[in-house]
């Protein structure tokens, strides 16, 4: 009989059903048990091993009763149904807990699992006695039967996760909209636990197997279990991440502090400490007002910036949160932009022979105008588009534009070179060096007039697919020049390597020119490297004529800055071209 009673509690246990969240598809049920039988009082009433639970309730205040002479408890312990027309007449009964509180009549009928385990029973209850006829105590099992339908389909269908044995997301969003709806208008904290960085999982799964991340989600379920005790539920929300609530009324810098000792003793029980780094977002919320999708995205947002800021637990931010929207709206508007010619256009910014201080070339630069949000800076767009796969299309648009652009120029007498800046997916195209000259035929442009501009971290990014692609628009004519220089991580060995013949020195080098002998020695060594490997040197940012004249010294080719010019509109491009003397221009 004992062991009968363990597992049955286990089997209880193992549903997650007991201290969660009151839930409507559990209420509905109840409250057509109250209307069938004409009584106030109904419940599903689940029997844990010292009280009765009640997971929905319809006249009852109280969420447990004590299990002892409960009549639930007797409907678990034989399975079956139970009718009580009067608990005062009853000799066992008479002093319970539930006769002393007024209640008469009773009928319970059992909650049964597919394996004969009775969790409890859904019953009704009244205030005098009475008897129930064949058909109420009919429905009442069938009632009963919907109530064990619901439970295993959330057990079985979606609502408990089959690794962790515990609650997934949807258990999780639904329990928040109950929350909402059964105590509305209270601030909680919702909490994210993120066990692992991505590129972690990656290699340990690469080494290890999937076994590793089985074990380190089994080994942080049961220290949550643990950590978080019986009264409060841990949800397996994705792969490796858990979330749970903060316990009401908490303060939320102090619990904040709290949870960076959860980190560490999560940390202390897995198997797999040594390769996990476990990050926690704290997520502000207000039950019944806070949309459940929304608690779960804000978790995930604090859990991202403690991620990024390399700190164990992270407050979410509004501030942040909403940067985070926007370049995410800036990324899902950029593709229809791409479609739009009226969005994307180009600027041209002249490049300056320094010994003749003539105009030799321009950097083609792409410029944004949204139509909701206007002027978008290159600085906030170009970096989001880099990382995704508008990155080939982008660069495809520039050439087109750009190089069309060249070919009236070309056309109309304008002899200089047009430079375009290409991404690290660009170079990892195996197709990319023919789409150029295709380009560079379709606008009967020479090859020796388009220079492409690569970064140094571009061509680290995959170094042997780079440099073959390099390698044939050399072959074709193209010249080629080395972006951002003295930012990147390339080393000596590839620079020699590389079919370039021009370096950029980027700005925030030129820019310190003026503040000491030491900044200068910085650049003063980058040209002459740069020389002596027969790179072509152009600094960039050059603002002044005091910055001029320290580059002329140092033997720089050619400067492009707001010295000479700012990144201009094709049509003031050719006006300023016409004008003669660069300098004078700029003057």
């Amino acid at each position: 009989m004992q062991n009968h009673e363990e597992a049955r509690l286990d089997a209880l246990h193992q549903l997650g059903l007991l201290d969660t969240a009151p839930s409507e598809s559990f209420d509905r049920i109840t409250r057509m048990a109250s209307q069938i039988f004409g009584l106030p009082i109904a419940a599903v009433s689940l029997t844990d091993r010292d009280r009765q639970w009640f997971k929905s309730r319809v006249g009852v205040e109280h969420q447990s009763i004590p299990r002892d002479k409960a009549p639930c408890a007797a409907v678990a312990e034989s399975a079956s149904t139970v009718l009580i027309p009067d608990l005062l007449a009853d000799t066992f009964y008479a002093d319970s807990v539930l006769a002393g509180q007024g209640i008469r009549f009773y009928a319970g009928a059992s909650l049964t699992t597919r394996d004969g385990f009775s969790l409890g029973a859904l019953c009704v209850l009244g205030t005098e006695p009475r008897t129930a006829t064949p058909a109420e105590m009919a429905a009442l099992h069938d009632l009963a039967q919907m109530v064990m339908a619901q439970i295993e389909l959330q057990h079985a269908f979606g609502r408990i996760d089959p690794l962790s044995g515990l609650p997934n997301r949807t258990q999780f969003l639904d329990d928040l909209a109950d929350l909402g709806r059964d105590t509305p208008g209270r601030p909680r904290l919702a909490v994210l636990v993120d066990l692992a960085r991505g590129e972690q999982l990656n290699n340990g799964v690469r080494a290890m197997g999937s076994a590793y991340v089985d074990a380190m989600v089994r080994d942080a379920a049961r220290a949550l279990r643990t950590l978080l005790g019986p009264d409060r539920t841990a949800y397996h929300v994705a792969a490796t991440q858990f979330a749970f609530l903060a316990p009401d009324g908490v303060d939320e810098g102090r619990y904040v502090e709290q949870l960076g000792a959860l980190v560490h003793r999560l940390r202390a029980r897995s198997s797999v400490q040594f390769v996990m780094t476990t990050s926690v977002g704290v997520a502000p919320f207000v039950t019944g007002e806070t949309p459940p999708e929304t608690v779960l995205r804000t978790m995930h947002s604090a859990a991202l910036d403690a991620r990024a800021l390399e700190t164990p637990v992270s407050l979410y931010s509004t501030a942040q949160d909403s940067l985070h929207q926007r370049r995410f709206r800036l990324l899902a508007d950029f593709g229809a932009a791409l479609e739009q010619p009226s969005q994307l256009r180009l600027v041209f910014q002249p490049r300056i022979d320094l010994a003749t201080r003539r105009c030799v070339g321009a950097e083609a630069l792409l410029r944004w105008t949204h139509p909701e949000l206007g002027e978008i800076s290159p600085a906030e767009f170009i970096p989001i588009v880099e990382q995704t796969s508008l990155a080939r299309p982008t660069t495809a648009r520039v050439l087109d534009i750009g190089l069309a652009q060249l070919g009236a120029w070309s056309a109309a007498g304008i002899d200089i070179k047009l430079s375009i800046n290409v991404s690290a997916a660009n170079l990892a195209e195996s197709d990319f060096a023919q789409q150029v000259e295709l380009h560079l035929l379709r606008h009967r442009v020479a090859p020796r007039l388009l220079e492409l501009e690569v970064t140094e971290s571009a061509i680290m990014d995959d170094a042997g697919t780079a440099t073959a692609q390099l390698a044939m628009l050399d072959e074709a004519g193209i010249r080629l020049a080395i972006d951002d220089f003295g930012t990147g991580y390339s080393s000596l060995a590839y620079l020699q390597r590389l079919p370039a013949s021009v370096v950029k020195i980027d700005q925030s080098f030129v820019r310190d020119l003026c503040r000491g002998e030491r900044e200068r020695t910085l650049v003063r060594s980058m040209i002459a490297l740069s020389h002596g490997l027969g790179y072509r040197v152009v600094a960039e940012g050059v603002e002044t004529a005091e910055m001029v004249g320290i580059l002329m010294a140092m033997g720089c080719d050619e400067a492009q800055g707001y010295f000479f010019a700012r990144p201009m509109e094709a049509s003031d491009f050719e006006r300023w071209f016409a004008g003669g003397d660069p300098a004078l221009q700029a003057a």
